[in-house]
C-alpha cells in the first residue's frame, strides 16, 4: 500500500508509523487516520515485527484534528466527516491496546487533542522536554474523543484527567512523567537514544510475555471500551451540531478567542 499521510518503514523487528502532514501540524483528517489503522493491521500480520514505533515529522507532533478540515466541514455542513474521523481516532487508541506487541510513543513539541489520548494509549510514551500534552478540545467545544477520558482517568485518575479535559492546560513533560502519562523524559537530540535503550531492554523479553501482558491489561481495565465508544461517539457528534462548536472552528481560523454561549 501507498501512504500518502504518514511514513511506514520497517527495519529489521521495528515498524515505524511516522505522521507526515506537517503543512497542518500533522492534524488528523479520514485518510490520515485511515492509513494508520491499516499500518497497525500490516505490523501485527507480520511475524518478524516486534515492536511498533510511532513518531512525527515537523516541530508539532500533532494539534488533534485537523483544524482547516473542521472549517470546511462547518462551512459544508458536513457533520458525518467529523463523526467519521472521531470514530477513527478511537478505533485507533483500541487497536493501540489491543495489539499483542509493545507500542512506543515518541512525542515532541505539542501534543493535541487526539493524539495526547493516543500518548496515553501507547505502551510507552518517550517525551522531549519541551513536549507539551493537551486536551484541547473545549476550546472548539468539544469533548475528549480517542478514549481519551477512559484511558486518561485510567491513567492519572478521574480527577486530574476531568481537570485537564475542563481546562484545557497543556500537562507538561515533567509533570506527565511525574502522572505516569509518560515512561521518559528526554532532551530532544537524545530522543533516539533514549527509544534504542529501551528497545535494547525489551527486545530481552520474550514476545509470548508481551502478548500476555496486554491481553491482561485489557481483561482488567478496559474491557468496558465499547460502551465508552458508543457513548463518546454520540456525545461528539451531537456536540458537533452546536453552534459553540462552529464558533470555536471559526474563532481560531480568525485567530481570537471563541464566544461561546452554551447553545
Amino acid at each position: 500500500m501507498v501512504f500518502e499521510t504518514i511514513i511506514y518503514s520497517v527495519e529489521e523487528d521495528l515498524a515505524s508509523i511516522i505522521l507526515n502532514r506537517p503543512e497542518v501540524s500533522n492534524g488528523f483528517n479520514i485518510p490520515m487516520c485511515q492509513e494508520i489503522l491499516e499500518a497497525l493491521e500490516l505490523a501485527e500480520k507480520n511475524p518478524d515485527i516486534r515492536f511498533i514505533l510511532f513518531k512525527a515529522v515537523g516541530k508539532v507532533f500533532s494539534v488533534g484534528g485537523d483544524l482547516a478540515e473542521m472549517k470546511r466541514a462547518v462551512d459544508a455542513d458536513d457533520i458525518d466527516s467529523l463523526t467519521q474521523i472521531a470514530e477513527l481516532v478511537n478505533q485507533i487508541s483500541k487497536k493501540m491496546k489491543q495489539l499483542p506487541k509493545p507500542v512506543i510513543m515518541v512525542a515532541d513539541g505539542a501534543v493535541a487533542g487526539a493524539t495526547a489520548n493516543m500518548a496515553v494509549a501507547a505502551d510507552f510514551c518517550i517525551a522531549s522536554d519541551k513536549a507539551k500534552f493537551i486536551q484541547a478540545f473545549v476550546g472548539v467545544g468539544l469533548a475528549p474523543d480517542a478514549g481519551g477520558l477512559f484511558l486518561l482517568g485510567r491513567a492519572i485518575g478521574l480527577s486530574r484527567a476531568t481537570q485537564l479535559a475542563m481546562t484545557g492546560e497543556p500537562l507538561g513533560a515533567e509533570k506527565a512523567l511525574e502522572y505516569g502519562v509518560v515512561y521518559k523524559v528526554s532532551e530532544v537530540d537524545k530522543l533516539d537514544k533514549t527509544v534504542n535503550q529501551l528497545l535494547i531492554k525489551l527486545r530481552r523479553s520474550s514476545d509470548n510475555s508481551f502478548a500476555a501482558i496486554k491481553e491482561l491489561a485489557w481483561s482488567s481495565m478496559l474491557t468496558d471500551w465499547d460502551r465508552y465508544a458508543e457513548i463518546e461517539l454520540r456525545l461528539q457528534r451531537n456536540l458537533s451540531l452546536k453552534e459553540d462548536f462552529k464558533e470555536g472552528v471559526i474563532a481560531y481560523s480568525e485567530r481570537r478567542r471563541p464566544k461561546f454561549i452554551g447553545k
